[in-house]
């Protein structure tokens, strides 16, 4: 099946199979952001509003910890069957599972523990302080079932089982959408409604992956949930580690951004981070769509390098290309021209809902340009390269983000420090796209 799937001689046929059922489950993520948001919106609350914009980074954190053996090991076990080593690429996945539930295990125990500092470092002030907290605090007790559901989706992308992982995305969002109706609306439990229906439908999806793992064990041979599985095989942890790692930062750093973007927004009040929170929400789709994409198509991209199929891997990564900056502009074109009625579906104020719009006419200028940067890091985790992941990363969220943020923020106030996504983004695209040139010279 996997072999079937990645051999596909139709290229764009292949992406199509490949990014597609990794859009959709993307879009039910997207489908569960909006409609946990606007939840929250019914209670007519800035603060809770805000809390929920606030605590974002903190569950994009808790997410990229599966990064390290989701994308890692997914990059290795398609390399690996490339290769033809099926053994091996068994042992990975059963390496990754039991690491992932370990580090779900340590992030529940610390971030209950520091809970109000975390808080704080969100933005979190006086006014939203508690409501942040009671998000947070479900959050991290479902950490575990956060971390496992994520990084399985990588796994089993990268062994074939593609429609299993779609569906447990979906499984996971349509439970989190149902149980949000339950406790915001019937409940009125607001911001810790929103997160225990989070955690709970990541532990639903979680249930509903071990359940296609055995399954999986039986008809194929590829999983195992048995150590023992591992014995007589070298794992390849330190390469698994080794692009994981850049995997797990750029969530990290996007976090960190993110934080250090909601601490300069906060100093308009709690108005503007919950305005800022509803563009961002809606731009979100445009953006983990393009993600989606990419990382759909990524372990085709290393089984293609890991079968030495070279001329094959590029005409993808130019595909995938032209596709992802395709979707993106039609985005933005929708998202210019429908913005205000787009913000009023979550905000009564008519001030907030300007300045909503505004913000969100700012953020998608930017959506062609991530289609050409999504591909470019899910080429380069894809092929190993580290080192090349890592420093697109660096410069999107660290090198040239932050510094942006406060130029832009003292030269021309709110405008400005919403205008520094889309400046940094399309100097990034240009820089990927020479980035890949070379190494696509070189690899020939």
């Amino acid at each position: 099946m996997t072999v079937a799937v990645f051999e596909e001689q139709n290229i764009q046929k292949a992406i199509m199979k490949l990014g597609l059922p990794a859009m959709l489950g993307q879009l039910a993520t997207l489908i569960y952001n909006i409609v946990d948001t606007y939840f929250v919106s019914l209670t007519n609350s800035p603060a809770q509003i805000a809390a929920v914009t606030l605590s974002a980074p903190i569950l994009l954190i808790i997410m990229s910890v599966s990064s390290v053996c989701g994308m890692g090991g997914s990059s290795v076990i398609a390399r690996l069957l490339g290769e033809q080593r099926t053994k091996e690429a068994r042992s990975s996945v059963t390496f990754c599972f039991y690491a992932m539930l370990i580090a779900g295990i340590i992030v529940l125990a610390a971030g209950l523990l520091f809970i109000t500092p975390i808080a704080r470092l969100a933005g979190a002030d006086h006014e939203n302080i508690s409501y942040t907290c009671d998000y947070l605090k479900w959050i991290f007790l479902g950490a575990p079932f956060i971390i496992l559901s994520n990084g399985l989706v990588h796994i089993f992308r990268s062994t074939g089982l593609i429609r299993q992982a779609t569906v447990s995305i979906i499984v996971g969002n349509v439970i989190n959408i149902g149980l949000d109706w339950l406790f915001i609306v019937h409940l009125h439990m607001g911001t810790a409604g929103a997160a225990l229906a989070t955690s709970i439908g990541f532990f639903c999806a979680t249930v509903y992956e071990l359940i296609c793992m055995l399954l999986a064990a039986k008809n194929t041979g590829m999983y195992s949930l048995s150590p023992a599985s591992m014995r007589g095989t070298k794992v390849p942890v330190g390469n698994i580690v080794k692009i994981g790692i850049p995997g797990a930062l750029i969530t990290i750093m996007l976090s960190a951004s993110n934080i250090v973007l909601n601490n300069y927004i906060s100093i308009y009040g709690s108005d503007a981070v919950a305005s800022y929170g509803i563009a961002y929400k809606i731009d979100l789709f445009p953006i983990l769509l393009t993600v989606g994409f990419s990382q759909g198509v990524a372990p085709l991209m290393g089984y293609c390098f890991g079968a030495g199929q070279n001329t094959r891997l590029n005409k993808v990564v130019r595909n995938t290309i032209i596709d992802d900056v395709l979707f993106g502009a039609i985005f933005m074109v929708c998202f210019i021209l429908s913005s205000e009625f787009l913000a009023s579906l979550f905000l009564r104020d008519h001030a907030l809902i300007a300045q909503s719009s505004m913000m969100l006419r700012i953020l998608c200028l930017s959506t062609p340009m991530l289609g050409i940067i999504n591909t470019v890091t899910a080429y380069y985790q894809a092929l190993g390269k580290a080192l090349q992941s890592l420093l697109i990363t660096m410069l999107r969220n660290v090198i040239l983000f932050i510094p942006c943020v406060i130029i832009f923020n003292s030269l021309f106030g709110l405008k400005g420090t919403i205008a520094a996504q889309p400046v940094v983004e399309t100097i990034l695209a240009i820089v990927c796209l020479t980035m890949y040139m070379i190494s696509k010279k070189r690899l020939k």
